[in-house]
């Protein structure tokens, strides 16, 4: 547990990253619990403590000039749990249900995409700047992630002579992600105050446990029970995952897993008993707990790591192109996607969902969707719909997407 300085860099491991990510959770849960406006709006706890340290820790660097960097190993391992309940949690007549509203948010979300690039560029031709940089702006950094971000922007710095792509890129994806936690809240709270909307039925949450029952209890066998099945469904995700890569195909682990818990809950019996003398954990409080915990973490590691001083430079143009594409996204949730996903209470939770696909990333579209549901009940339509979209289908498309604005304009 050691901590080094080297060349102003502060260097914190693993397990010192974890336990500082749970502390920043407790801190964003007190502040939230103490601002009403916070709560109100069903901002993520994690964003509300991440959000804090990362601008604690920016305050450090121009003070000292000594940046914090986190070893974020661990992070991935809580991504990969959080998205394996969430398959668990998957029942196959849910997925049936989620047919139809699955293809009209496809259709929306791809849309969506080809607008979003064509606001960076126009925004980048603003500024006189090359088209390449508005794509960085858009479905690049935004939509994809920073992990699209990094993967993209070595090849439009040696292709195009844009040699600040990864930086631009990067402080895209940083500022998206921040408006992406903050938006889907309101936009929910809006639209479900607005037209007076409730869950048509009281269920169980699939993630975290509902504010109204935060009193009950979940035994030691019965967060164990959760565990061993989602550790069964893991194993069986990284077997898929390799079988996948042996076809030359790759995805992220975490949605290989995702569909092993989707395929284990629709395949071992409701009632059968397993070797623990329990039933299969599906929706069971327990699992949605572990889920709350692996979210909150993994979001509050990721905005307490982001190192804001290294965007100031790129402000004027990236802060224009963001927050054209802020409003776009507050308009096509509102006017297009609320009313194509039905207008009703999970309608409004899908809505929260895409606040945090359309600038942000899956784990933010996820919190987002788990703030909104503690708050106001649960919607497993939305839940089955939204991480299907933006954890498979989304970097499918964007992988043709982003070759053919790069050669197209």
């Amino acid at each position: 547990m050691n901590l080094t300085i080297e060349n102003g860099i502060l260097s914190i491991e693993p397990f010192l990253t974890v336990t500082l990510g749970i502390l920043v959770l407790f801190i964003g849960k007190r502040l939230n619990d103490a601002v009403n406006v916070l709560r109100n709006f069903s901002i993520p706890e994690p964003v509300t403590g991440g959000l804090l340290f990362s601008i604690l820790f920016g305050i450090v660097y121009a003070v000292s000039g000594v940046a914090v960097e986190f070893d974020l190993a661990a992070r991935d391992v809580l991504l990969v749990y959080f998205f394996t309940t969430i398959g668990i949690n998957a029942s196959l007549k849910d997925l049936l249900s989620g047919g139809m509203p699955l293809v009209i948010l496809l259709v929306i979300t791809i849309g969506y995409m080809v607008v979003q690039n064509f606001t960076g560029i126009s925004v980048a031709m603003l500024f006189d700047l090359p088209s390449q940089v508005g794509l960085l702006g858009g479905t690049v950094s935004l939509i994809g992630g920073h992990g699209t971000a990094i993967a993209w922007a070595p090849r439009i710095a040696e292709d195009y002579g844009i040699a600040n792509a990864m930086e631009i890129g990067i402080a895209s994806a940083t500022f998206g992600l921040i408006l992406a936690s903050l938006m889907g809240g309101p936009i929910a709270r809006f639209l479900i105050n607005r037209h007076d909307l409730k869950p048509a039925r009281v269920e169980p949450q699939d993630v975290g446990i509902s504010e109204t029952k935060q009193d009950q209890g979940i035994g030691y066998l019965d967060f164990l029970d959760a565990i061993l099945a989602i550790h069964m469904s893991i194993i069986i995700g990284v077997l898929l995952n390799e079988g996948i890569e042996e076809l030359g195909l790759q995805l992220p682990l975490f949605v290989t897993c995702l569909f092993a818990g989707i395929l284990l809950t629709n395949l071992i019996p409701k009632n059968a008993k397993r070797i623990t003398g329990t039933h299969w954990p599906s929706r069971k409080p327990a699992m949605a707990l572990i889920a709350n915990i692996a979210l909150g973490t993994f979001l509050a590691m990721s905005l307490m790591s982001m190192q804001l001083w290294t965007l100031v430079d790129l402000a004027g143009p990236i802060f224009t192109m963001l927050g054209a594409q802020f409003l776009i996204a507050v308009a096509v949730n509102i006017f297009i996607v609320f009313p194509a996903m039905g207008r009703n209470y999970d309608a409004a939770v899908v809505c929260s969902g895409f606040g945090g696909i359309s600038l942000g990333s899956t784990p933010t579209a996820m919190a987002n969707m788990s703030a909104v549901a503690n708050h106001y009940g649960a919607s497993h339509l939305a839940f089955i719909i939204v991480p299907l979209v933006c954890a498979f289908f989304i970097d499918l498309v964007n992988a043709l997407l982003i070759p053919f604005f790069l050669t197209s304009f």
